[in-house]
């Protein structure tokens, strides 16, 4: 094989030019992949501010009717203060939405208790803007992470992980976050279409009591 290459210097030249051609394509297709991981991760950040940027009118909306409701509001505020400041790595981003998701759910599971707050136009205008937003970000973080994937999947992939460890292409962090408002905005709404039941004067509204011989279908 060495006399042959010696008596061929042109084939060793090829094979070299064929290695290193193949290093610049996968080098460029790495910077490729890392410009998408960011530009998915630049969206991902836009629609979080979105919501963010919903928060204060919610919280006002909110104070108006269930004023006494307080420390579930400051909560609120502060986790979002929090997550918009957290400008760490998206494992660090998705820390900081946990504990701001989680407030947020509060604030509606609190709302449940409010009839009047929840027939409100206000809030309902809220409620959608909040749910269309939802969508966006689970659609942003979801092409976010398939970016990672496909590119973390180069950097541990025999040949290209030799062009990953030689200039420094490291894995990149999934962002994963629960639905914030799925339970409360993704069910339909429930109309009872019975009428009430007629009571005579000076009847029991709270119904039989349990003592009573009325049976109850």
């Amino acid at each position: 094989m060495l006399p042959t290459l010696v008596q061929h210097p042109w084939l060793v030249a090829s094979v070299l030019a064929l290695i290193l051609v193949w290093f610049v394509v996968s080098y460029n297709r790495f910077v490729a992949q890392r410009t998408l991981v960011q530009n998915a991760w630049a969206n991902v950040d836009t629609e979080l501010r979105r919501r963010y940027d919903l928060i204060p009118n919610l919280v006002e909306c909110v104070r108006g009717y269930a004023a006494h409701e307080r420390q579930v509001l400051e909560t609120l505020t502060r986790t979002r203060a929090d997550a918009v400041a957290a400008t760490g790595s998206p494992g660090q981003q998705a820390q900081a939405e946990a504990s701001f998701v989680a407030a947020l759910r509060q604030v509606f599971a609190v709302a449940e208790s409010y009839p009047q707050l929840r027939a409100s136009q206000n809030f309902l205008a809220l409620q959608q803007e909040l749910s269309n937003t939802e969508d966006r970000i689970q659609a942003a973080r979801r092409f976010f992470n398939a970016n990672v994937q496909a590119y973390n999947r180069r950097v541990h992939s025999f040949p290209s992980m030799l062009v990953a460890l030689g200039f420094g292409f490291a894995d990149q962090e999934f962002f994963e976050i629960e639905p914030a408002l799925r339970t409360h905005l993704g069910e339909p709404v429930r109309v009872d279409f019975a009428p009430p039941s007629p009571t005579s004067p000076g009847s029991d509204p709270a119904g039989p009591h349990p003592d009573s011989d009325t049976d109850v279908a």
